[in-house]
């Protein structure tokens, strides 16, 4: 099996994203013989589809797990939809700010994530893991990737397992933040992505996120 992990550069002015660290820790983890690899995307509307669709015409995977940094999140969210909005509460890092914007002009409303999210939550919280389904992915760089990616991957009828993982700020980032903004170590990350991946993996071919 070949995977694919993204992650996102840092953003909004933080100095880390825990998204590229735990795809980079994961990427180089052994998952039953898997091959797999990690992308660190830009926070820019234009390339970041660019160059995860260029990584996954050239790598061919069978499986694709997008990760983001969701700040203010207190679990792990496998993402079961994605829209096709860009409506960004800041600028990305390239200055773009799209308001009520179509990512894909005359595309689907929506794209479904074929990760088996119900499953890859229950493997989480069984770790001792906080997480939970997500039922939207926000109107930023990581919904804008997880359609972008879920568009691409339907129009060239891909055999692809894919879809979108928030994971929250490292304890670190809350340093000049307020009391009560929630936080998770990347140990306890990676453990509970380790799951959700296993879980992944398991599925035999894509479909529809579970109810």
């Amino acid at each position: 099996m070949r995977m694919l992990i993204t992650g996102f550069e840092p953003f909004g002015g933080e100095r880390v994203n825990p998204s590229a660290l735990a795809a980079a820790a994961l990427a180089r983890e052994d998952f039953d013989g898997a091959v797999a690899s990690f992308l660190v995307l830009p926070v820019a509307r234009y390339r970041s589809i660019d160059l995860a669709v260029e990584a996954i015409e050239r790598q061919r995977p069978d499986l694709v797990v997008m990760l983001g940094e969701g700040g203010g999140r207190t679990r792990l969210t496998p993402e079961r939809v994605a829209l096709n909005i860009d409506d960004f509460r800041i600028p990305d890092n390239a200055g773009h700010h799209p308001v009520e914007e179509p990512i894909v002009p005359g595309g689907p409303a929506a794209h479904f994530s074929t990760l088996p999210v119900r499953d890859m939550v229950r493997r989480m919280t069984a770790a001792g893991v906080p997480a939970a389904i997500s039922n939207t992915a926000g109107t930023y760089l990581c919904n804008h990737v997880s359609y972008g990616v879920l568009h691409h991957i339907a129009l060239r009828r891909l055999h692809i397992c894919a879809g979108f993982v928030h994971v929250p700020y490292l304890p670190e980032q809350t340093i000049d933040k307020p009391l009560t903004t929630p936080s998770m170590s990347l140990e306890l990350m990676l453990r509970g992505l380790r799951q959700g991946i296993a879980a992944a993996m398991a599925v035999p071919q894509p479909a529809l996120a579970r109810a």
